[in-house]
C-alpha cells in the first residue's frame, strides 16, 4: 500500500501507520486533530466538514474539531476501524478524490514543521505499571540481593501504582529539576534540596478507549478492545527522593513532577503484523490474568543523551517491547477486576523496560548500575545521573517489508531546580 504522498521508507509515518495527534497551526490557533503521513499532518476536522466521515458511516458529529482525542477514543474498535480505512482509502496512491482536488488538498494537508503538536488527550487518570522482569530484577538485585530480587507476589499479578495526570506533558517540554526530602547514606537525618539522581525511564504508554462500568471488570478477551493506541513515554524519576519517601506506600513527589509522552498515538491496528509471544509466564498466572494467542509486539526501542557539550546526541540503550513479562491485555485486566472503571483518555505506562544485556537496561539506575558504573559520553563526559541541560531522546519503531511504523519521539531537556528565591517569589 502506498500514498500519493511521498513516504520516505525510513519514515515513521507511511499510510500502514497513520497515527493520530492533536495539532494547531501559527495562522490558525484552534486545537483540531489529525493524523500524520509522512512530513505532513491530514486535517480531520476539514475532512469532517465535507462529510467524508458521515458518507462512511461515522454518524457522530464534531469528532475530530476537538481539542483532545477523548471524544474519538470514546467511541469505540468499530468506529475507529471505519475511519481508519475511510484514512486509507483517501491516502491511496490510486484514489483520486483527495489526490486531484487541489482547493481541497490545500487546506486538509499540511506541512508537519509549520505545526505545533500538542497533548493529545486529557487525561483523567494515569496508572504506571512495573511488568519488566529484567527491570525488576535488577533493582532488587541492587537493593535486597539476587536472592530476594522479586518480591514474592511479582510473578502473580502486574505491580502498578496510580501516578499523576497532570504533571503528563508532551514531547519537547522542559523538564524542571524537582525538589524534595532525601538522605544520604551519610546523613543522620533527612536533608531538603534539588534530586541528585533525576533519572529517564524508557516506557510505552497506550490511551483507553470505550473503558468500563465502575463495579465491571474487563475480561482478558476484551481488553485490547480497550486500546486506542500506544505513545512512548519517559517517566522520569528522583530515585533519591523515592528511596527516602517510598516506604511503605510507594512513589510520591519523585514521580509525580513531570512524565512526558510523544505526540502521535499509534493506532493498535497498525502494529498486527508485529504481534509477537511475550516471555514465558511461570508459574502460570490465575484464570483470570491468563493469555490466549501473542500478546506482544515486536517494537525497537532507543534512548539518546545529549549533553550541552555536544553537538549531536548519543544512543546510551537500546531494547525491544516485546521483553515485557506482563501484556498490556494482563495488566487492563488486573487493574479493573477489583472494580476499577478505566474512562476514555486514561493513561496506563508498562513501566521502565529493560532487556537481559546492559545495553539493553531502561534506566539510568540499571546502566550505570546505581551510580558505581559511569556512562562516558562521546563529549568525554560522564554520566551516573542526568544532568541539568542534559537532553533525552527516546524512539520506536517496528521494521515491516520496506516500510516502517513508528512512534516518532518524545523529547525533554532538564532545566535547573527553582532557587530559594523563585519559590518564595
Amino acid at each position: 500500500m502506498r500514498s500519493f504522498i511521498q513516504v520516505d521508507p525510513s519514515s515513521h509515518f507511511p499510510i500502514q501507520n497513520l497515527p493520530y495527534g492533536v495539532f494547531r497551526t501559527s495562522h490558525d490557533g484552534d486545537s483540531r486533530i489529525g493524523v500524520a503521513i509522512g512530513d505532513y499532518i491530514l486535517d480531520l476536522s476539514v475532512l469532517e466538514t465535507e462529510g467524508f466521515f458521515r458518507r462512511a458511516g461515522l454518524k457522530e458529529e464534531a469528532v475530530f474539531n476537538q481539542p483532545s482525542l477523548n471524544r474519538f477514543m470514546s467511541l469505540g474498535k468499530q468506529k475507529w476501524m471505519l475511519v481508519r480505512r475511510e484514512l486509507q482509502r483517501l491516502l491511496h496512491e490510486d484514489e483520486p478524490e483527495l489526490r486531484d482536488h487541489t482547493e481541497l488538498r490545500e487546506k486538509a494537508i499540511i506541512p508537519m514543521k509549520t505545526a505545533s503538536l500538542l497533548l493529545p488527550a486529557q487525561i483523567g487518570d494515569y496508572t504506571d505499571f512495573y511488568a519488566s522482569k529484567e527491570h525488576a530484577t535488577n533493582v532488587g538485585t541492587m537493593f535486597r540481593g539476587k536472592e530476594n530480587a522479586l518480591m514474592p507476589n511479582w510473578t502473580s499479578l502486574p505491580v502498578g501504582y496510580h501516578g499523576r495526570a497532570s504533571s503528563v506533558v508532551v514531547s519537547g517540554t522542559d523538564v524542571r529539576r524537582p525538589r524534595g526530602q532525601m538522605k544520604p547514606p551519610s546523613a543522620n537525618e533527612p536533608i531538603f534540596g534539588p534530586t541528585r539522581q533525576l533519572d529517564l525511564e524508557l516506557e510505552m504508554g497506550w490511551f483507553i478507549g470505550p473503558g468500563n462500568d465502575q463495579g465491571k471488570p474487563v475480561a482478558m478477551k476484551d481488553a485490547e478492545d480497550q486500546i486506542f493506541g500506544l505513545v512512548l513515554v519517559n517517566d522520569w524519576s528522583a530515585r533519591d527522593i523515592q528511596a527516602w519517601e517510598y516506604q511503605p506506600l510507594g512513589p510520591f513527589l519523585a514521580k509525580s513532577f513531570a512524565t512526558s509522552v510523544s505526540p502521535w498515538v499509534i493506532p493498535l491496528e497498525a502494529l498486527e503484523p508485529f504481534r509477537t509471544e511475550g516471555p514465558v509466564q511461570d508459574p502460570e498466572p490465575l484464570p483470570y490474568l491468563q493469555k490466549t494467542g501473542a500478546q506482544s509486539f515486536d517494537i525497537k526501542l532507543e534512548v539518546y543523551m545529549k549533553s550541552r557539550e555536544m553537538e549531536q546526541r548519543q544512543r546510551i540503550m537500546s531494547t525491544n517491547f516485546s521483553y515485557l513479562y506482563w501484556s498490556m491485555a494482563q495488566q487492563i485486566s488486573h487493574h479493573t477486576v477489583a472494580g476499577c472503571n478505566l474512562r476514555p483518555g486514561d493513561l496506563l505506562a508498562s513501566g521502565t523496560i529493560s532487556g537481559p544485556e546492559k545495553e539493553q537496561r531502561g534506566s539510568m539506575l540499571e546502566l550505570t548500575w546505581r551510580g558505581a558504573e559511569p556512562i562516558e559520553l562521546e563529549s568525554g563526559e560522564e554520566r551516573q545521573w542526568i544532568e541539568d541541560d542534559d537532553e533525552i531522546t527516546m524512539t520506536g519503531w517496528c521494521q515491516g517489508d520496506g516500510y516502517r511504523i513508528g512512534f516518532g519521539e518524545v523529547t525533554g531537556r532538564v532545566i535547573p531546580a527553582l532557587v530559594e528565591a523563585d519559590m518564595k517569589g
